[in-house]
């Protein structure tokens, strides 16, 4: 099945455009950076449960474990892993939804759905089958994938976010690369290619995570993803605080860099590396290519081996 009979994901801004923003945590999720981005989509619009996965179908609980959490009226719940997808919140019996004062939703973001979940041990073809039929079902146009990926970038400058799409349309709408990786991929792939056999265009937003900085959430990179968001598709989300975090986190790793000495000297490194790719002379496919050569030498999008070894060069 192709697109053409279907809304692209370009649809024009403004109410009757639904895409669905996914992210999941996991393989796919370097510094929580795709979750973390999905969860302040999902907050901050102001949006609610319209569906979710049966768990027991799906994730392996000594792998990925249930989480207890007390709530705010002091009782202890069991959270199970899992998969939801959130949209707008319907209007009340009798409500038009035109008249709705909803401050949180810019017009062009009113029919913008998110799908939160962490990645399942088993039964991938049938768990992204379930999604997409929900999705289908909530007159979905088009899916944007969010991951993140530990990477020798920089801190200092600004994330890069490698943007690619397998439809055609898509590449030609947006100048995008097609990605040429071949190698272990997570759950977001066979979302993507699952969608593209129904015929929902899907476009792909990687962001780089650097590989040295140790603890999450990474909120630069959420916020790279967020910014990419807005500037493909012209959305306006609200950020709240997620500007000023991103600030005082690069501020923190800089001052952690100020009091070691060979982390210094490889960030300078690193930042050499970055100003050579970001020259006039450089394309958009030689920073696709630098994407893809370290996914090759890592495995995929977590990587392998310890940050320190990177750091220290020893790989």
């Amino acid at each position: 099945m192709t697109v053409e009979g279907r809304c692209s994901v370009t649809t024009s801004s403004g109410q009757g455009r639904r895409l669905l923003v996914c992210a999941f945590e996991g393989w796919n999720d370097a510094g929580e950076a795709a979750s973390d981005a999905g969860r302040l989509l999902t907050q901050h619009l102001g949006l609610t449960a319209r569906m979710s996965v049966d768990p027991e179908l799906y994730f392996d609980y000594q792998f990925t474990r249930p989480i207890i959490r007390t709530g705010d009226s002091g009782v202890r719940r069991v959270e199970w892993p899992g998969a939801t997808l959130f949209g707008p919140a319907p209007p009340s019996p009798g409500e038009d939804n035109s008249d709705r004062d909803d401050q949180s939703r810019s017009e062009n973001t009113r029919q913008l759905h998110v799908l939160l979940g962490a990645e399942p041990a088993r039964s991938w073809r049938a768990f992204v089958e379930e999604l997409l039929e929900a999705a289908t079902a909530a007159q979905i146009d088009g899916i944007i994938l969010l991951g993140a990926m530990l990477a020798d970038a920089p801190h200092t400058r600004p994330l890069t976010v490698l943007a690619s799409s397998e439809n055609a349309r898509q590449r030609e709408i947006f100048g995008l690369e097609r990605s040429t990786y071949e190698g272990p991929v997570g759950i977001l792939s066979v979302l993507a290619e699952h969608a593209e056999l129904r015929g929902i265009p899907t476009v792909s937003l990687w962001v780089a995570v650097p590989h040295y900085v140790h603890s999450a959430p990474s909120p630069k990179a959420m916020l790279a993803l967020v910014t990419k968001l807005e500037e493909l598709f012209d959305l306006t989300i609200p950020l709240g605080s997620l500007e000023t975090d991103a600030a005082a986190w690069e501020a923190g790793v800089d001052a952690a860099a100020s009091e070691d000495e060979d982390l210094a000297g490889y960030v300078a490194q690193l930042e050499r590396a970055r100003d050579a790719v970001d020259a006039p002379s450089a394309s958009g496919e030689a920073i696709a290519q630098e994407f893809e050569q370290y996914l090759r030498r890592h495995d995929g999008p977590e990587g392998r081996g310890s940050p320190d070894d990177r750091a220290d060069g020893r790989r």
